[in-house]
């Protein structure tokens, strides 16, 4: 956590980014640990998908938010083809194609 002065110096996430677009700019979302891990379980889960309400609710609330998981309807998460790629290259460490 980063010091934020606009709050006098509590503490505030910082926005890192990871992957970089064609210009070299930084274009993807930093994922905290607690992040790439429920994205991990995510991708174990695989059809069944993984239940809200659960310690990682709010990391699989957030992965929803940019688009690497979806709620369905019934209430549990699902990885989308985003989250899939995303999970090959932070979680596996493969290159994406």
């Amino acid at each position: 956590m980063v010091p934020s002065p606009q709050s006098g110096g509590a503490p505030a996430f910082a926005t890192v980014a990871l992957g970089r677009d064609n210009a070299g700019m930084w274009n993807e979302p930093y994922l905290e640990t607690c992040c790439r891990s429920a994205l991990h379980r995510l991708a174990l889960s695989g059809m069944a998908g993984r239940p809200a309400g659960l310690k990682d609710g709010a990391c699989l609330a957030r992965l929803a938010g940019i688009g690497l998981a979806e709620c369905q309807s019934d209430g549990r998460y699902a990885i989308t083809e985003a989250g899939s790629l995303r999970h090959a290259s932070d979680v596996l460490k493969r290159p994406v194609q």
